[in-house]
C-alpha cells in the first residue's frame, strides 16, 4: 500500500492547512453535518446553479413528479456540500481513516494485476474518494487529466490533495489525451471522467435519458490508441464513508464505432445515476451544447 498520513507540506496553506489537519479528526457525522449546511447555504445562495440542477432533472426524469424532483434536487446539493467537506479526511486525514471509511468492492482485486488500464469515472459524488483510495491501495503509476480551478488557493488544494498517494501525474486537460496515451503505453493506469458537455467540436450527439447530449468520445478513442480494457468505477457516498464499486472490463468496447460507443457510455451511465439520482453532478449544463438548428434549454 502506497501510503502518507501527512502528504502535504504545511507551508502551502498555513494557517489554513494546520486548520484543515485539525478538522479532518472531527467525527464524520459532525462533518457530514457542516457538508449538509454548506449545501443547505448553497442551495439558496446559488440560485442560478439550482436552476441548471432542477433544469437537468427535469429533462431527464419527466415521469418523476414535480416533489420527488424537487427532493433530488435538495439532495444534490446536500451531497455536493458533504463530499466537499470530506476532503479534509481525504486529504489530511490519517492514512488508516481513509481505508476504513472508504470501502472497495466488486471486481477491484484485477487492478492489482500487470498491464495498462483505462477507468471510467463518471462524477458522482464520490469521486474523489475513488481517487484517493484506489491510489492508496495500488502500488502503480496512475494518470488523470485535471480541469484548473479558477482560484489559484483552491487549485493548489485540490492539485495537491489530488496528488496524495502515489505520485500521480496530473495532466492539464489543455494537454489533451496524449499524455494520457503515453501513461498507458508505459504501463499506467488512467482515470477518465468523459461525461460533461466539453462542447460539440469534439463530440457527437447521442441520447442521455433521451436528450440529445454532446458527448466526448475520448474513452473509446484513448482505449483503442493504447489497446487497453475499459472497466467503470462509481463512488456511492453513504453514512459510514464511501463505496466504491470496480466493475468487469466492458467485452467488445470500443467497437470501432464512435457514436455507438458515446451511446453505450450513456446507457451504462443512466443504470448507475438511476440507482442514485442524487448523487450525480447535475450541477453542471450536461445539455448547453444543442444539435444544430435546437432550441436552447437553460
Amino acid at each position: 500500500m502506497n501510503a502518507s498520513a501527512d502528504p502535504l507540506p504545511p507551508q502551502s496553506f498555513a494557517p489554513g492547512y494546520r486548520w484543515l489537519r485539525l478538522a479532518a479528526r472531527l467525527p464524520l457525522p459532525l462533518l457530514r453535518t457542516v457538508g449538509a449546511v454548506l449545501g443547505a447555504v448553497l442551495y439558496v445562495w446559488a440560485s442560478r446553479r439550482r436552476a441548471v440542477v432542477r433544469r437537468n432533472l427535469a429533462l431527464c426524469f419527466p415521469d418523476a413528479t414535480p416533489a420527488q424532483r424537487r427532493r433530488w434536487a435538495w439532495e444534490t446539493f446536500r451531497y455536493f456540500g458533504q463530499a466537499f467537506v470530506d476532503r479534509c479526511w481525504l486529504w489530511h486525514g490519517p492514512a488508516a481513516v481513509v481505508a476504513r471509511r472508504v470501502r472497495l468492492e466488486g471486481a477491484w482485486p484485477t487492478l492489482a494485476e500487470p498491464g495498462p488500464k483505462l477507468l471510467f469515472v463518471p462524477h458522482f459524488v464520490g469521486l474523489d474518494a475513488a481517487w484517493t483510495r484506489l491510489t492508496q491501495t495500488f502500488d502503480r503509476p496512475w494518470a488523470t487529466l485535471y480541469a484548473p480551478q479558477a482560484h489559484p488557493t483552491l487549485d493548489a488544494w485540490v492539485r495537491q490533495g489530488r496528488g496524495r498517494f502515489g505520485a500521480p501525474q496530473i495532466i492539464s486537460r489543455r494537454e489533451g489525451l496524449l499524455g494520457l496515451v503515453r501513461a498507458l503505453r508505459a504501463g499506467g493506469t488512467v482515470c477518465l471522467l468523459p461525461d460533461m458537455d466539453l462542447g460539440a467540436a469534439q463530440s457527437v450527439f447521442v441520447p442521455f435519458f433521451g436528450v440529445p447530449a454532446a458527448t466526448v468520445t475520448s474513452l473509446p478513442r484513448l482505449a483503442a490508441a493504447a489497446r487497453v480494457p475499459v472497466v467503470p468505477v462509481i463512488a456511492r457516498l453513504e453514512r459510514q464513508g464511501y463505496r466504491v464499486w470496480i466493475g468487469s472490463a466492458w467485452s467488445g468496447y470500443p467497437s470501432g464505432d464512435d457514436v455507438a460507443d458515446a451511446r453505450r457510455m450513456n446507457v451504462e451511465l443512466e443504470r448507475w445515476i438511476r440507482e442514485t439520482p442524487s448523487q450525480y453532478h447535475w450541477l453542471h449544463r450536461r445539455f448547453k451544447s444543442r444539435p444544430r438548428g435546437a432550441q436552447p434549454v437553460y
